[in-house]
């Protein structure tokens, strides 16, 4: 089921902002089989019972948005100007292609042509302010006739397997948390549980924010994909996590200080079931525990991350051995988070 819920949520467009595709199939799964609400900014709150009622409310969340862009206004040739919406590299995207709006026009990220670039052009990133897109307007008349000014923009899904038990698509960051909530969802608990599907995770955790107000936990535990740079060329210190050796668990990254008890906790519940796990090494980057471990009082939070090479690309590259071994992790840690 994991691998099946994960390709269907990654086909779906659903960039910050724009998660309502993704809520709706997210809402669809979840009929039937647990209570849940959408709160004003669109994050989906779900409840389901347990065999107990733990000591600690208990918080699993993921976010459902994903890297994208927006129309900005549209040039005197009918190419479309765009902002980025996340933190996307330009180096990836040119000659990408895209779907823009509700309509899901097909256009493609262009530049100016190379033969027409300085020296020091081509030698350069092109910036985000140089990029446009082409839809095949014939003038601005045209491209505003299709498209409106605030509409978004995705990559166009492609996900495949390849590899030794490799998957590559775009948003597996972070459809592949919400995969494992949507299993969990399936499944018998052990302990009441709430769960989060956030929107707006990559434009500044905003979703998590009002979730976590809401909800109120004790805990939480967030599962995430996480930037791997295990490549030819960088240094081995500096490769933050490897595919294939499981799921990441972050002692610190840019927005939290993780809790000590939850960290050690995640390592000895991997070690005693068998399951791969790694330590992220890197202080860098974040994710929506930033925003839940400092809700209201405080909540003791930790993060449970697949590590992903080509983070916020069109093509993010993941190990289905790391998603099978941290859809294992989680729900064995909430059980003993459940209970501190």
């Amino acid at each position: 089921m994991l691998f099946d819920t994960l390709k269907d949520l990654c086909m779906i467009d659903g960039p910050s902002g724009f998660e309502q595709e993704v809520a709706r199939e997210i809402c669809r799964r979840l009929d039937g089989k647990c209570q849940y609400t959408i709160d004003n900014l669109g994050n989906i709150l779900a409840f389901k019972k347990g065999k107990e009622t733990p000591k600690n409310k208990l918080m699993i969340s993921a976010h459902m948005d994903e890297v994208g862009m927006i129309v900005t206004g549209a040039l005197p040739d009918g190419m479309l100007r765009i902002g980025m919406v996340g933190g996307i590299d330009p180096r990836v995207v040119l000659g990408r292609p895209v779907t823009v709006g509700p309509k899901k026009i097909k256009g493609v990220l262009g530049t100016k042509a190379m033969h027409m670039q300085t020296k020091e052009e081509r030698s350069t990133a092109v910036p985000a302010d140089k990029l446009y897109i082409d839809i095949g307007a014939k003038d601005k008349e045209d491209a505003l006739s299709i498209v409106s000014l605030g509409d978004p923009v995705s990559f166009c899904a492609s996900y495949q397997e390849f590899g030794e038990g490799f998957i590559c698509s775009k948003a597996i960051d972070d459809r592949f948390g919400c995969a494992v909530l949507l299993t969990m969802i399936e499944s018998e608990l052990s302990y009441d549980t709430h769960f989060a599907f956030c929107v707006q995770e990559e434009v500044g955790l905003r979703g998590a924010r009002a979730a976590a107000f809401t909800i109120a936990p004790d805990v939480a535990i967030v599962v995430e994909t996480t930037t791997a740079a295990d490549i030819s060329g960088v240094e081995e210190h500096k490769q933050v996590c490897k595919l294939g050796d499981g799921p990441a668990v972050s002692f610190m990254d840019n927005a939290t200080v993780y809790d000590r008890e939850l960290y050690a906790l995640a390592f000895d519940v991997a070690r005693k079931n068998g399951i791969p796990c790694q330590t992220k090494t890197l202080v860098a980057g974040g994710n929506d525990a930033g925003a839940i471990h400092v809700s209201r009082g405080g909540v003791r939070t930790i993060a449970v991350s697949i590590p992903g090479r080509y983070l916020h690309s069109p093509s993010t590259v993941a190990s289905k051995r790391d998603m099978e071994a941290a859809a294992r992790l989680v729900p064995l840690l909430a059980a003993e988070a459940a209970n501190l």
